[in-house]
């Protein structure tokens, strides 16, 4: 047997795609399957560097069609699979993604926001946020995790290997070009040193056993005849997604108990935001931080709690007023004043938040 990728743990400085590629070692991927796109490229250039020391695979798809039903199909055959894309690839394997959401199968996907619509840049952007959280013809039945940096990046990648599997819904990490491309300092870790469980995968197809004698039937549908049978489906989707969101949802408080101002953000803009708390907290000014960190499912209970006992809040994103209508569905019946600051598909520094926000008291 190969040795595990990671003794015990270890301090790095490596980029988040790197991250990505040794927390899906770590949490014992069997397979990559993948078409190159920047920027995710290196998640798969380094898996295919390392995955061969630990005996792992990978398939490289003639587009991120095949890339995210190859990905079906390695579950189906209860493999610990995953993909990567970006932009114009996410696009892509929403249909594959869609097929998860309905046959409950435990897919995982590794998103780095590019900016868009269309080709636009390779670079960055918040612009996947409404695709990837409800990309397709369903309902959004997917959890998604929104990730700030590379120790992130590593934690919740190892983290939707376990939630995808034990929970049985396509799961997406949902990270950005710039937290793709930089380098900083982590902490990579065995998952048992941290008494981190990985929920083990096991074939949806050819199980042992005799089909009602010895074990129940495998019954896959994605396909309805019938709309009464179609919305019976559905509800029942609805309902098992609903049992989960409380065992997964997750979000993040900095400064928020006295703040008069609350600002909103998700992903690496929520690092501006904590550092814009810092600057205006030593200028007397009482302001704190909200980021959920699903954003599906979304942390509604805590979000409402927060902006109930503020006096403003003020939301800043790379998009288009994507994070922004998560945000007003969340809050619907509160009252506190929301403010945005929008710049789809370019980054946001502290200062520029620490002026916006100074505007509003």
């Amino acid at each position: 047997m190969a040795q595990k990728p990671i003794e015990g743990e270890k301090k790095v400085f490596m980029t988040g795609n790197e991250a990505v590629a040794w927390a899906a070692l770590a949490a014992g991927a069997d397979i990559m399957y993948g078409y190159p796109i920047t920027p995710q490229n290196e998640i798969m250039h380094y898996w295919t560097r390392l995955a061969p020391k630990y005996g792992r695979k990978f398939l490289q798809t003639e587009d991120e069609i095949s890339a995210g039903f190859t990905a079906v199909g390695g579950v189906l055959a209860g493999r610990r699979a995953f993909t990567a894309t970006a932009g114009p690839g996410n696009i892509l394997m929403q249909e594959s993604m869609c097929m998860a959401e309905m046959m409950r199968l435990p897919t995982v996907l590794v998103v780095t926001q590019r900016g868009g619509p269309s080709t636009a840049t390779v670079i960055y952007s918040q612009q996947e946020v409404t695709m990837t959280c409800y990309g397709g013809n369903g309902e959004g039945f997917r959890i998604v995790y929104s990730t700030a940096g590379q120790q992130d990046l590593f934690d919740y990648t190892l983290k939707a290997f376990d939630v995808a599997w034990k929970y049985r819904f396509p799961t997406f990490v949902l990270g950005d070009g710039y937290q793709a491309k930089m380098r900083e300092p982590l902490v990579i870790y065995d998952p048992e040193v941290r008494g981190v469980t990985i929920t083990p995968s096991e074939p949806y197809m050819a199980k042992s056993g005799k089909p009602g004698v010895d074990r129940p039937p495998t019954h896959l549908r994605n396909t309805y005849n019938m709309e009464e049978e179609l919305l019976a489906a559905v509800n029942e989707l609805a309902n098992a997604y609903a049992q989960m969101a409380p065992q997964v949802v997750e979000s993040q408080e900095f400064e928020t108990e006295d703040a008069e101002v609350v600002i909103l953000a998700h992903g690496v803009v929520s690092r501006a935001a904590q550092g814009a708390v810092k600057v205006l907290r030593s200028q007397g000014y009482r302001v704190g931080h909200f980021r959920p960190i699903t954003l599906r499912p979304f942390p509604d209970e805590a979000i409402k709690r927060v902006a109930e006992k503020s006096r403003r809040l003020f939301l800043v994103e790379s998009s288009q007023a994507q994070f922004r209508k998560l945000v007003t569905d969340s809050l619907y019946g509160v009252s506190t004043p929301l403010t945005s600051y929008l710049k789809p598909g370019e980054g946001i520094t502290v200062d520029e938040v620490v002026a916006e926000v100074k505007k509003l008291f």
